[in-house]
């Protein structure tokens, strides 16, 4: 019998079922993984916005990563949003003490709504215990800015934002550029200065992005978990994004989610 590979998504549920967790688990099982889950904290939330926000304790979020890895260890871990620096440090500290590999870190900021997720005393703990430990991390835009404390107005400083957080953080960087005026055009800094790779994409006229980033990280996560590397993995997971962009699934009043099943046939698919 054939193993399936399997990844772990720390990160916030969403009631609403488009970003978090749920966003990541629909992303893993597209992409052909196991997903397995260990909640940071309960969101209400919907497409027009965050309404509520209750934390996981430190211990139970220790407890949940103790039963995921003493069970069924991960090939993969995708970060997403940990908004307190406590949590962050049971993170950090658990994937340091089971040899975590293939972590990839969403340093989720602001939601997609304008809802601020991230204390500001976090951010630090973010980058001296987390980032050490990431085989890469995805900023967007406006998160890239606050990393670096840099303006971007244009590609050349989002290029020279993206080269300084990975020479200063030490890490291989994802920056998305989802969120500029132009193109949906990403670029991956190496950390260790050996190359960059713009990932040119064509904006998808669609009001409709709620999750993407979590989306996107998880696709990542879950092509390192089946053995590609990292730049083929982001390439394949931008595949899997623009195809559902592509789909414009329209649910809610708001930023609705995207349509992260558009890739599934079958049966047990047609309506």
């Amino acid at each position: 019998m054939e193993m399936i590979r399997r990844v772990l998504t720390i990160a916030g549920s969403d009631s609403s079922g488009g970003a978090g967790i749920q966003a990541d688990l629909k992303t893993m099982l597209a992409n052909g993984v196991y997903g397995m889950s260990a909640i940071t904290a309960l969101t209400a939330q919907n497409t027009q916005g965050v309404r509520m926000v209750q934390e996981a304790t430190p211990e139970f979020l220790a407890a949940e990563l103790d039963a995921v890895f003493e069970d069924i260890r991960p090939d993969a871990v995708k970060v997403g949003m940990v908004a307190s620096p406590a949590l962050i440090r049971v993170i950090a500290e658990k994937l340091q003490g089971y040899g975590a590999e293939h972590v990839v870190v969403d340093p989720v900021m602001v939601a997609t709504s304008g809802a601020k997720l991230l204390e500001d005393e976090a951010v630090e703990v973010l980058v001296q215990e987390l980032f050490p430990l990431a085989e890469v991390i995805t900023p967007n835009l406006p998160e890239l800015s606050v990393l670096t404390g840099q303006e971007i107005a244009d590609e050349a400083a989002f290029q020279r934002a993206a080269e300084h957080l990975a020479a200063q953080a030490g890490v291989n960087v994802l920056a998305k550029g989802g969120h500029s005026a132009g193109e949906a055009s990403d670029l991956l800094v190496m950390a260790d200065g050996k190359g960059e790779k713009w990932y040119r994409g064509t904006r998808v006229e669609n009001p409709n992005t709620h999750g993407t980033g979590c989306t996107l990280s998880s696709a990542i996560a879950a092509n390192l978990a089946k053995g590609f590397d990292l730049a083929e993995s982001i390439g394949r997971a931008k595949s899997y994004l623009f195809g559902a962009l592509l789909a414009k699934m329209d649910l809610g009043t708001g930023s609705g989610p995207v349509n992260h099943g558009w890739n599934l046939h079958g049966d047990f698919f047609e309506n």
